[in-house]
């Protein structure tokens, strides 16, 4: 086969690899009451044990569409000492990636009793992922190549993310910063020059307010922004949550996220004028706490002009808390008080 040739399918794959995210991708798993999955500093900090599981798929009608599955755990052992584990598998396209990351945390109370909220959390979590690209199914494309090899192409790695809470009545903020060691990796190992970047460490910064509308109601609006290092890419997501309580045991919730890239992708539908678009999220979600049992769904509808598929991206969440330490917090703040 031809060095263009070659490098026709070389550039197939990595254009997956470009829209694929090193560690678990970030979307909107986090306003279904799961911050552990995105900020480590979170591990322990609720006033109950948590179980989350996360199963999400995009694009219905497009054959090996994004998909991602996840379950995590994060529980306090003594007052002020956090742990989490989690477990996920992320697969887009050709690429796909499996990992696991514990997590340590260590929560500092400022508060003289329960009735006013003052907490400083850390968060350090360790991962292992495997990274995977399957070759095997390219030579029916083209003719033939010795150079592509028929197999699933693997590289395993180690990698750490550190975070910061803080809570302050009702209002909190998180900073996290993924991927913190720098990584370099083949991705292919037949001679080629082709590596991935060797550092895609990620900052999310979050903060957020809940305000209180008599007994039964509540509004949480909230941002989210993430910036990769080594590409520049930056996105904000701008949350707005509602929450009605219905008693002691039942509180159904739900709200609307935005997401916006800060930066633009050039494209071009009459093959002369060139446009820019930036990528658009809206994710509408809802679910309902009762008594220890939690059920999200999540579905988000890409806003662009060229897109990929006309379906959505939809997520379910479910989750479940245990072993309660200590009565609920004086104040509305559902990321540290549970049912």
């Amino acid at each position: 086969m031809s060095l263009k040739k070659t490098y026709v399918i070389f550039l197939m794959l990595l254009s997956q690899l470009v829209f694929s995210q090193e560690g678990i991708p970030v979307y909107a798993d986090y306003l279904s009451d799961n911050l552990y999955l995105v900020h480590p500093s979170m591990a322990g900090a609720s006033n109950a044990n948590k179980i989350r599981l996360t199963a999400r798929k995009q694009w219905f009608d497009v054959d090996n569409a994004p998909n991602l599955q996840s379950a995590n755990i994060n529980f306090r052992m003594g007052d002020k000492t956090g742990l989490g584990a989690i477990v996920f598998k992320d697969e887009n396209g050709r690429f796909s990636q499996t990992g696991v990351y514990v997590t340590f945390a260590y929560h500092l109370l400022f508060s003289r009793d329960r009735t006013d909220l003052n907490m400083l959390s850390f968060g350090l979590s360790g991962g292992f992922i495997q990274s995977n690209v399957d070759l095997r199914g390219l030579d029916d494309i083209v003719d033939p190549d010795p150079v592509i090899l028929n197999r699933i192409q693997k590289d395993a790695y180690y990698n750490v993310d550190f975070g910061l809470s803080y809570h302050y009545l009702e209002w909190y903020g998180h900073f996290t910063v993924k991927n913190i060691l720098p990584t370099t990796r083949d991705i292919f190992d037949n001679n080629t020059p082709i590596q991935e970047p060797n550092n895609q460490r990620r900052y999310v910064m979050s903060f957020g307010r809940v305000f209180d509308f008599g007994e039964k109601w509540s509004f949480e609006p909230s941002l989210l922004y993430q910036v990769t290092e080594r590409t520049e890419e930056s996105s904000i997501d701008v949350n707005a949550k509602a929450y009605r309580d219905l008693g002691e045991k039942t509180t159904i919730w739900g709200g609307l996220s935005y997401r916006r890239s800060l930066d633009g992708a050039e494209f071009s539908e009459d093959g002369v004028l060139v446009e820019n678009q930036q990528l658009q999220y809206f994710t509408p979600f809802l679910g309902v706490n009762y008594k220890k049992w939690m059920v999200g769904y999540t579905y988000s509808y890409q806003a662009n002009s060229v897109v990929l598929s006309d379906g959505g991206f939809h997520q379910l969440t479910l989750g479940y808390d245990f072993g309660k330490r200590k009565e609920r917090w004086n104040c509305k703040c559902p990321a540290v008080n549970s049912k």
